[in-house]
């Protein structure tokens, strides 16, 4: 869908502003911020007993992302691989996961809520995400507190909504980019008083066109937020809808050694007939009443629906995939703020989801990759999961945290073609499937002094299969062999300040059974072994003359803890215990120096992100070298209500490759984009 001059006209209706000074402030010291992620009551992050990173409202809006991974690599330890147009990966404590183990490892959430519903993941589920106008986003590494179950494995991801301001008040910021890039990104909000109560009503509105650096990889994409808060002396209430959607067409990987630093092949696209369409709706309304001083109640109905239409460009065939589900729920919790500092919530989560999943091949049979349908199923999931989350002041430097959760996952599939095997591909008959996993958790923090405060962390996250792990299935497998996945994970760590310096510090150890995933020539793995374990640091300090400099650091090493010997590509899908997953560089690393100048008005920012080399195959026998990349950034008001923006990309026009993958005997790429300008100008009234 493209929107020509109305993606201009927009930010005319809402009569509009910038969307920040031209000057950021500095992080707020660790001690005097809260975060949400943890509990419905909100944390402070000086105690909070395990990491916590936070992307400020003023950095997403001094980023200017147009893709979410420009924005979300900020964080520390997380490490997004960008594909082609709006696709992406992730990594969070983990390697680049891909296919059932990238849906269902992470969990994306919107203020709290999850963007879809357990088992019905996607590993581009982030491009859903209202990440360009957010309020800020969480981010916690590893298991997810016990609020949380299925796909809060090795981290979970909170975009926060925006909240509405006091007095009427808006934004309009527009950012023009090569290749036909247009970005406008519109918020409106205001407030009101009605006798005791208070309200606020906010809408924001993106537009983003790309005509593609690659042949045939242009996309048009639309998102909208609307947010109505409440509160009175007894309640506080806010509600949000959201919409997305996204009309892409895909540049597919290229091949061959080193292809990203060949400039006669980097732009190309040799399937040109790749497309994605995806369209989503969420709603949600979080009530929080409050009973008297000590008691709480916290309720979140939700109803989310989304499709999605793509070519599955990354495997032979030209397969098209359509899929698609809705769910309603509800999140519970009955809060008890005992005198002392303690806290017990009572929570209970509960979701129906009805789902559809086909995938057909249009083109001859290649090998094993047959003409005609490879499946075409629905499920219906049911999930009931009750949870408790305590924290419990031992003394006054000393606080203990602990909670359990118990989540009941029940699966309903019907298939609507042949059963039996065609090809690699196994459809199997109808039937139920349940999962019931338990996932503790135990957490200390204690403050040493003003400046510093520890903490350990003990915590086991499991997650249900994904409805893709179980169902589409391949001619190896038996229909229910596959069992949920299981991490247990330890973290130590320590945050605070040392005179300007803010800091987090974090080492961590995990384990993971029963590891679904792909390897290099298409088929299923269903019981790998995998561990984890590494350090973190993230760091903020002001310098003198304007100058601050800030970002993060990571070496982690992720291993296969079993063997596997293959006779299809030994030399490429051979695993071996202690050996390094493939897609897992041991160095990450996201450096920050930024300068404030003209009086204030003004703020500029050279970024340096760092990724280091890593293996591209389960064997090892393939690899990338990494990669280091200079982004600078640029903001100034010029006029009281006016702002100009500007951005170079790739400053140093290195050639790398966003993504390094390796898939039926060959090197494949998604080639990194040339160094590139991108400017534009806020207005705010």
């Amino acid at each position: 869908m493209r929107f020509g001059v109305w993606g201009l006209a927009v930010p005319v209706f809402f009569g509009v502003a910038a969307t920040s000074a031209g000057a950021q402030e500095a992080p707020a010291p660790i001690k005097g911020e809260v975060v949400v992620t943890s509990t419905p009551v909100g944390t402070a992050r000086q105690t909070h007993p395990g990491n916590v990173a936070k992307i400020s409202e003023s950095d997403v809006e001094f980023v200017r992302a147009d893709n979410h991974t420009q924005l979300l690599n900020r964080a520390p330890g997380v490490n997004m691989h960008s594909n082609n147009g709006q696709e992406s990966l992730t990594a969070i404590r983990s390697p680049v996961l891909s296919g059932g183990a990238g849906a269902g490892s992470f969990l994306f959430l919107e203020d709290g809520v999850p963007t879809r519903a357990a088992g019905f993941g996607n590993v581009n589920a982030l491009f859903e995400s209202i990440t360009e106008t957010a309020g800020g986003i969480e981010i916690i590494r590893g298991p997810g507190s016990a609020r949380y179950g299925s796909n809060a494995l090795h981290g979970l991801i909170n975009v926060l909504s925006p909240a509405p301001a006091a007095t009427p008040q808006g934004v309009a910021d527009v950012t023009f980019g090569p290749h036909g890039l247009f970005q406008s990104r519109n918020t409106a909000s205001t407030g009101w008083q009605s006798g005791e109560a208070s309200h606020g009503l906010l809408g924001s509105v993106i537009f983003l066109e790309d005509d593609g650096w690659r042949a045939s990889s242009g996309y048009g994409q639309q998102k909208t937020q609307l947010r109505y808060d409440y509160s009175d002396t007894d309640n506080d209430i806010f509600a949000t809808f959201s919409a997305h959607n996204l009309n892409q067409e895909t540049a597919s990987f290229i091949e061959g050694p080193e292809a990203y630093s060949d400039d006669a092949v980097r732009q190309t696209n040799d399937d040109p007939q790749a497309f994605r369409d995806a369209w989503a709706v969420r709603s949600a309304l979080h009530w929080t009443h409050y009973l008297n001083d000590a008691w709480s109640f916290n309720v979140t109905p939700f109803y989310r629906k989304n499709r999605m239409r793509f070519a599955m460009h990354f495997l032979p065939g030209g397969s098209i995939e359509e899929n698609g589900h809705w769910s309603v729920g509800a999140q519970n919790a009955l809060t008890y703020e005992t005198g002392g500092g303690h806290t017990l919530i009572f929570g209970t989560d509960v979701e129906y989801t009805q789902g559809y999943l086909r995938e057909d091949q249009p083109e001859p049979t290649m090998g094993s990759f047959t003409q005609g349908t490879h499946y075409d199923y629905t499920v219906d999931a049911t999930v009931l999961a009750p949870y408790l989350h305590t924290i419990w002041q031992l003394g006054p430097a000393t606080e203990l945290t602990a909670g359990v959760r118990l989540e009941h996952t029940i699966y309903e599939y019907t298939n609507r073609t042949d059963t039996g095997v065609t090809g690699r591909y196994l459809r199997v008959a109808d039937r139920e499937d349940t999962f019931t996993d338990v996932t503790p958790k135990l957490g200390l923090a204690h403050t040493f002094s003003e400046e510093v405060t520890g903490f350990i962390n003990l915590a086991r996250a499991a997650r249900a299969p994904q409805t893709t792990d179980l169902y589409r299935l391949q001619s190896t497998q038996v229909p229910g062999e596959i069992e949920s996945e299981q991490l247990d994970s330890l973290e130590v760590g320590a945050r605070g300040e040392i005179g300007t310096l803010v800091y987090e510090a974090a080492a961590y150890y995990m384990k993971k059974k029963n590891y679904f995933f792909r390897d290099s020539d298409g088929f299923n793995v269903t019981d790998g072994r995998t561990k984890h374990y590494g350090v973190e640091i993230d760091l903020f300090t002001p310098l003198a003359y304007g100058f601050d400099l800030g970002g993060w650091a990571t070496y982690a090493v992720h291993e296969y803890d079993f063997d596997r010997s293959v006779a299809t590509s030994p030399e490429a899908n051979n695993i071996a215990a202690g050996h390094d997953i493939d897609e897992a560089p041991r160095t990450l690393g996201n450096i920050r120096l930024g300068y404030t100048f003209w009086d204030g008005r003004a703020r500029s920012e050279l970024e340096w992100v760092h990724m280091g080399e890593y293996y591209t195959n389960p064997a090892g026998s393939a690899r990338y070298d990494g990669h280091d990349i200079f982004n600078l950034r640029v903001e100034a008001d010029v006029l009281e209500n006016v702002s100009l923006h500007a951005q170079i990309r790739n400053l140093t026009d290195k050639r790398y490759a966003e993504r390094a993958d390796y898939g039926f005997g060959n090197d494949r790429y998604f080639p990194g984009e040339d160094r590139a300008l991108y400017a534009g100008a806020s207005f705010r009234f």
